[in-house]
């Protein structure tokens, strides 16, 4: 599903308007966004888990040359599925 099916949804399902429907979702977006820049965790019970979680540094090898590389250690974020979420999806 794309962003734009996704707003089509909710515009049918909530009779709001097209502008407002994306307007909404680009809020819930950005403030998913923000709060996981700032380390903080996004939960929705039920559906799952947005965090950032550190990933250590690692050797690694570029495909292309075969050389050994050094790729540093970074944050990135992480969803983890609940459980009303695993279940639809079974």
């Amino acid at each position: 599903m794309t962003k734009e099916e996704l707003v089509q949804s909710v515009v049918k399902k909530t009779g709001l308007s097209k502008k407002l429907a994306t307007e909404t979702l680009a809020v819930v977006l950005d403030e998913i966004t923000k709060s996981l820049s700032k380390g903080k965790e996004v939960m929705f019970t039920g559906f799952g888990k947005f965090e950032v979680v550190r990933r250590k540094a690692r050797k690694g090898i570029n495909p292309k040359t075969g050389a050994k590389i050094k790729i540093p250690a970074r944050k990135v974020p992480k969803f983890k599925a609940g459980k009303m979420l695993k279940d639809a999806v079974k």
